[in-house]
């Protein structure tokens, strides 16, 4: 009994010696570096300076990415506050009575703040076509019936009739905010003709969309874009004829030295001016009844399906080209 114990306890303690030689050396391998020759083991080694230049450009790239989204949050929260304060400012003329909204082929008599309040109005107008776009998209991807297209068509045909209304109302107020189209968006204007979409070129847009046509459709079609070109360019031709008239005019009432001349003279001459922009309104208006005629009669030339496609496409294009300057005004900044 004696043995067995002194082995044990000798058994004991080379246990514990041999553990505690592996904890000294383990904690000695882990503070003591490898000295390995071998010349894939670089961890001793300083690392490279083309990984360090690397790492500290994805850093700064990091950094000017997280302040971009900051500032891309920024400027939707102030757009945010700022349709608010539009809100606002529109409940508060209608409680005043600035402006009436009336029914049947009556429109909204604008006051001295018309741009600010056709602004909102046409806020309001496209949201509710993306909500008969929806509709009718969805109509004709269920291949609902021609009658059921055919309400939906002639809804969206009615809702533009109503943004011709709000325009010449706007134009009574402000037609030069209308002329300038800062209701749209930058790509919007960049295409911008007398206030709106040239008639003849979204002809031309839709005519690939449509196929197949019969004879009698592309002819139909062919005569109405080449109408539309003809009083367009008719239109183009009257605003540069008002132009140079407005330009002689202001040229007449200075003086020899630059300076205006008499003071009859030169008030004769502003209200000659002023007459000559009243002539502004008459042309938006002839511009927007040629847009509307257009779509109009473009509708009878189709069936109501490919009207339907039409109307779809026209959407679409448009949608595209508000996508195009959400993103040209969010673009990275260096």
């Amino acid at each position: 009994m004696a043995d067995a114990s002194s082995r044990t306890d000798n058994s004991i303690v080379v246990d514990t010696d041999d553990k505690n030689q592996r904890m000294e050396n383990g904690q000695n391998g882990a503070m003591v570096p490898s000295n390995s020759s071998d010349p894939s083991d670089r961890s001793d080694r300083p690392m490279d300076q083309k990984v360090l230049r690397r790492l500290a450009q994805n850093r700064e790239a990091a950094r000017k990415s997280r302040l971009r989204k900051k500032a891309y949050v920024q400027q939707l929260e102030s757009s945010k506050l700022k349709l608010a304060s539009l809100e606002q400012e529109l409940q508060k003329a209608r409680q005043q009575g600035i402006f009436i909204s009336s029914s049947g082929d009556q429109t909204h008599a604008m006051s001295g703040n018309g741009a600010m309040t056709f602004d909102l109005e046409y806020t309001r107008w496209l949201e509710e076509q993306n909500k008969q776009i929806n509709e009718l998209r969805t109509a004709v991807n269920a291949h609902a019936s021609d009658s059921d297209l055919r309400l939906i068509v002639d809804g969206i045909m009615a809702h533009y009739d109503e943004i011709f209304k709000l325009k010449g109302a706007a134009a009574k107020a402000d037609v030069f905010h209308m002329l300038s189209g800062m209701w749209k968006t930058p790509a919007e204007r960049c295409f911008l003709w007398l206030g709106g979409f040239r008639s003849s070129e979204l002809l031309k847009l839709l005519v690939n969309q449509l196929e197949p046509l019969t004879e009698q459709q592309l002819l139909g079609l062919s005569n109405l874009q080449q109408s539309s070109q003809q009083a367009e360019d008719a239109l183009s031709q009257g605003m540069e004829a008002l132009q140079q008239s407005l330009a002689e005019t202001l040229a007449g009432s200075l003086g020899p030295s630059g300076s205006s001349g008499n003071v009859a003279n030169y008030m004769g001459q502003m209200a000659m001016a002023m007459g000559k922009l009243g002539t502004l309104e008459n042309f938006l208006r002839q511009a927007d009844n040629l847009r509307q005629q257009t779509l109009h009669q473009m509708q009878r030339i189709l069936t109501i399906r490919q009207a339907a496609r039409a109307l779809l496409a026209i959407h679409d294009y448009f949608s595209r080209l508000r996508a195009l300057s959400s993103l040209w005004l969010a673009r990275p900044r260096e």
